[in-house]
């Protein structure tokens, strides 16, 4: 195996465990808010409000959403990567299995804290996933693809859908409160900070130099590209 292989294939393993690692994340830490109490994400108050409806775990509720808004991008003709269909299920899973771990909160000495963790490991966990660059989650891919088939804004077509799902959530049951106003107000710095913290280094490029043609004047190769192709 040449160096370059090597290199790359390192790349892609550091790039895998971010992406599980960021998923399983994002999953702890949105049961973390649901322990808090003091007010969840947007969808979160949507599955809340499902899991009032339905008696289904919250976890098992945001895998059935996760693949039903996956649905809706056959239609908007998106192409879902790794990243997408792992979102879907690994998500769910790590909600569940650490609502399983840490029981009822008693009290705003330990539930405000929790809630604020929630929200920062939220960040990470975003930074962490999104730097993999194996696609986006459904929901993300959702945006974007309503974003280039309506011709509106990612700001107002994402305002559009959050508030449709924290109305439904709410509705339902789902739990507001300040909670939900402080994640919307600093999960976009969170991510955009951890971005850059998880930001991969671009993979070595291979360059293959054959042998040289007769002839008095041998011709350099360009380089081959990058040995894994960009998600």
């Amino acid at each position: 195996m040449s160096d370059t292989t090597a290199r790359s294939t390192t790349h892609l393993t550091r790039r895998l465990v971010r992406l599980y690692a960021g998923l399983a994340l994002y999953g702890a830490s949105s049961a973390l808010l649901v322990r808090a109490g003091l007010g969840l994400e947007p969808w979160g108050v949507l599955h809340q409000g499902l899991t009032e409806l339905t008696g289904i775990s919250i976890g098992v509720v945001s895998i059935i959403v996760g693949a039903i808004v996956l649905l809706l991008w056959i239609p908007l003709r998106q192409r879902p990567g790794l990243g997408t269909v792992s979102n879907v299920f690994v998500v769910g899973l790590a909600m569940d299995g650490t609502l399983a771990l840490v029981g009822g909160l008693d009290g705003f000495g330990i539930r405000i804290p929790v809630m604020v963790l929630g929200i920062v490991l939220n960040g990470v966990a975003t930074g962490l996933y999104i730097s993999a660059r194996f696609g986006p989650g459904p929901r993300d891919g959702l945006m974007t693809g309503l974003n280039r088939v309506t011709g509106r804004s990612i700001r107002l077509v994402r305002t559009a859908i959050e508030v449709a799902v924290v109305v439904t959530g709410f509705l339902l049951g789902g739990s507001l409160g300040a909670g939900t106003v402080l994640y919307a107000l600093a999960i976009g710095p969170l991510a955009q900070l951890f971005l850059r913290v998880f930001e991969l280094p671009a993979p070595a490029k291979a360059t293959v130099t054959p042998a040289p043609p007769a002839g008095p004047d041998p011709v350099a190769t360009p380089p081959s590209g990058q040995a894994i192709l960009p998600q």
